[in-house]
């Protein structure tokens, strides 16, 4: 089926195919995401297939309300309550000690399982109209570039999959992933709600832990190597960058796909150029689109900039690591 306009019809045709087993695409603040039914084994297989997913790998389920969470997840602590009230519905994921019925398809058979309440309102009205929880990991192949509009999902799976139409991604990279599970707060994969945003938001002292060794709870999109384009991609310092681009012999600039904060000083070559902006809310808004549209031109490379190393930064600069594989 092709791309559809999110109209009531529309929202309860895609309740009707989640609770026949099917797979939909759905718009969420963050990333589009693959849709099925979270307590339906057979639907989280073929999602599984359908994405080239390691099955060890856990996803989120998306509820409608924090009256839910009980239904997902036991022995809840207050603090989860603390953030929940704070950032939902939003692009932050919390890590709960898991109910026993939970999937290990859910969970990738760990004891904690990932939860939240997306805020784009077409994913809300679905998730109501459902009734129960939805699985939707990034509308792609696994470890591919997250889709952040409709078109970016058809190209990844055809017009055989129905997918509602939000627009583009507001935020555009995925949600903050919080491990509560044993008490004490840790950011497990950072995202657009910060630890300086949830310290600022609530009583917590927020400890921040996400290092090169990964995360005690295996969570989605901790690998070494993810969210990557198909064409070699560099991750180099604005300095590093500017005197490799003025080296270069300028038959090879038109081979290249420049990502960058500002525009370079006598840039007179024919690279693919994109510059994305010096503040991160924009810049992550745009991210993933870019990167898919450079990946489509057949370059021998991109070469991105570097962003600060500054608070704002901290999902942009976990996002470009891993897809230039660093």
């Amino acid at each position: 089926m092709p791309i559809v306009s999110p109209t009531a019809n529309a929202i309860h045709a895609a309740a009707e195919q989640l609770r026949d087993g099917g797979l939909i695409g759905l718009p969420t603040e963050t990333v589009y995401g693959l849709g099925c039914d979270a307590s339906n084994p057979d639907a989280l297989a073929a999602l599984y297939k359908a994405k080239g997913r390691p099955t060890n790998h856990p996803v989120i389920v998306h509820v409608a309300s924090v009256e839910q969470l009980s239904d997902w997840a036991m022995d809840i602590p207050e603090v989860a309550h603390t953030l929940a009230k704070a950032f939902w519905p939003g692009p932050l994921t919390l890590i709960l000690k898991k109910q026993p019925h939970v999937l290990d398809a859910i969970t990738g058979g760990q004891d904690t399982v990932g939860i939240r309440i997306p805020s784009h309102p077409v994913a809300l009205d679905l998730l109501r109209t459902f009734g129960g929880g939805i699985t939707a990991p990034s509308a792609n192949r696994f470890g591919r570039i997250s889709p952040t509009t409709a078109l970016h999902v058809m190209d990844e799976f055809g017009d055989h999959l129905t997918v509602l139409d939000g627009g583009p991604c507001a935020v555009g990279v995925e949600s903050t992933i919080v491990d509560v599970s044993s008490g004490t707060p840790r950011i497990l994969r950072p995202g657009m709600i910060t630890a300086e945003a949830i310290q600022n938001s609530t009583p917590l002292q927020q400890t921040k832990i996400f290092t090169k060794h990964g995360p005690a709870v295996r969570v989605s999109g901790s690998l070494t190597k993810h969210y990557a384009p198909t064409t070699p991609t560099l991750l180099m310092a604005r300095d590093d960058l500017h005197q490799a681009w003025n080296d270069l012999p300028y038959e090879e600039q038109g081979t290249l796909g420049l990502l960058l904060l500002t525009p370079l000083t006598h840039e007179n070559g024919p690279a693919h150029v994109r510059v994305l902006g010096t503040h991160p809310t924009p810049y992550a808004a745009g991210f993933y689109a870019t990167l898919r549209e450079l990946d489509t031109k057949g370059l021998n490379a991109l070469w991105i900039e570097l962003p600060p190393n500054e608070p704002g930064w901290e999902a942009i600069l976990d996002r470009l690591k891993r897809c230039a594989a660093l």
